[in-house]
This record gives C-alpha cells, structure tokens and sequence, in this order.
C-alpha cells in the first residue's frame, strides 16, 4: 500500500509532465480534498497508508487536474478577500489582482458609500466583499449572465448576505433606472483581446467562460462603454473603479478626461504592470 506522501509524489510528477504550474501544492490540495483533510492534517499523516477507496476518491480528481481544469473548478471553492466563495463554470474565478483592487477602493474612499454598484459581479466577489466592508451600503451586483447571477446569489445566500444585495439582470446600465445613482461603482468587466485569449493557459481558454474574459479584437469595448456611461450614474464625489488589461491605459486615459471626470489615476498590480484606472467625480 502507498502512503500519503507517496501518492502526493507520484501526483506531482505526473501533472509536472502536464505541464500544471505549481504541480506540488496543486497535489497536495487535490488529494487532502479528496480525503477531507486541510494541508496541515495531511503533512501529519504523510506516512499513512492509503486504502484503495481514497485512491479511488483521488483518481478522478487528479485526471481532471491533469486535463488542466482549474484546481478551483474541481475543489469548487476559492478564497477572496476573507470570504470563502464557491466556483464552477458558470463564472470567472476570482483573481489576486481584483482583491488588490477593492485595496485600493477601501484607502480611497474618504466617506462609506451609500450606494455601490458592481458591474460584472460573477461570483458576487467584489459586491460581497464591499457589502461586508459596507453593510449600511445598498448593493447592485449585475452581470449579463443569469447562471453567473445564479452563482453569484448562492454565495450570498451561504454568506447570509443575500437580503444586502440586489441581483440584477443586465447589459452593463442598460437594466438600471436612469436615474439610479452611486457613491462607488466598480468594474472587473471582460478585458483581454481576441489574441491575448488564443494564448492564454488552457485552464483559462478552455474552461473559463469566453463572455466573461474577452472584448473584442482589443479588449477594451466594455471598458470603453464603462467609461462613458458610469459618469451620469455616480453621485456627487463618487468613484468608478476599473480593472484593465495591462496595455490599455493609452487609450483610456484621454476617454476618462473627455467624459468629465475630476481626477484620475492610473495605478499598477503587484507585479508592476497598469491594471487599475480610478475616476472620481
């Protein structure tokens, strides 16, 4: 019989010829799913010998790993921001770099938001987070995708967040009163290119959902609709936040100038490139 820390070797190896990143922790986060265990209790029981039901539990597990699935997708949950989400393929996975954004939103916002609006929510990430950090705050998570909407509620139901935020159905504004209006609207909208989706991991291109990753030959046409149309919805000294592609800001900036906003700023992620555009009103 193989023990723990056998199996967790034989695992590595065989998704490091598959070419998965990070082939070890990925191993030892599938098998202590499949066992019921936290990486902790795994590292004490390295030495047990497994039975051939925990194998059988395991096996399936690393196969779609190897297929390049997202570790996400197959252990069904990811953390963000302190909250324990859950994730399938009806939304985007939330990334490191969306959390490093609503850092920037909380440093920036001088006064709570009586209003937030969410544009693109997925898995509700951002609304359920700004909703915890905000909880006098009435919250607007939209998304033109009604199972992402579907997802997005089940999170806030395990939450206990779903009387704090409204779901809505939308084409970005196009569902909302015209008249709505919000101290805070934040964007993580689909902003990779045509090209830069062809070239992307397989655990992005072939299991993501393409609607929720690309715009367009340049990527930036939601932005671009963004841009434009948040103005009219913020209220007096309000924020609209945006996540970018990292070569967009050339052609943002001049937009954000001309639609009226007072101050701008061009921000970069942790590892140096141009993600994040801020305009205040």
């Amino acid at each position: 019989m193989l023990t723990v820390l056998e199996i967790i070797k034989r695992t590595t190896e065989f998704l490091e010829k598959r070419g998965v990143e990070g082939a070890r922790l990925n191993s030892e986060l599938l098998i202590g799913h499949a066992l019921g265990l936290k990486r902790m209790q795994l590292y004490l029981q390295f030495e047990r010998p497994l039975t051939e039901p925990e194998l059988e539990k395991i096996r399936p597990l690393v196969k779609r790993r190897s297929n390049r699935e997202p570790l996400q997708y197959i252990v069904g949950e990811t953390d963000f921001s302190g909250l324990r989400l859950k994730v399938d393929r009806r939304a985007l996975i939330p990334r490191p770099e969306t959390e490093y954004l609503i850092e920037l939103v909380l440093g920036r916002m001088t006064a709570p938001p009586a209003a937030i609006l969410d544009l693109g929510t997925g898995t509700g990430a951002i609304a359920l987070v700004l909703a915890t950090k905000y909880p006098a705050a009435a919250v607007t998570a939209v998304d033109q995708s009604a199972d992402a909407l579907a997802l997005a509620r089940e999170n806030a139901e395990t939450l206990g967040l779903t009387a704090r935020v409204n779901f809505t159905q939308s084409d970005w504004f196009a569902a909302l009163p015209p008249d709505a209006r919000y101290g805070l609207i934040v964007a993580n909208p689909p902003y990779l290119s045509d090209a830069e989706v062809r070239e992307a991991q397989p655990e992005v291109k072939d299991y993501e959902p393409l609607a929720a990753l690309s715009a367009g030959e340049n990527g930036a046409a939601d932005l671009e609709r963004i841009i434009r149309e948040a103005r009219r919805h913020l209220a007096p000294d309000g924020l609209l936040a945006c996540e970018t592609g990292i070569s967009q800001h050339t052609q943002l900036l001049p937009l954000i100038a001309a639609a009226g906003y007072v101050r701008i700023e061009s921000l970069k992620d942790l590892t140096g490139r141009e993600r994040y555009l801020l305009a205040f009103v």
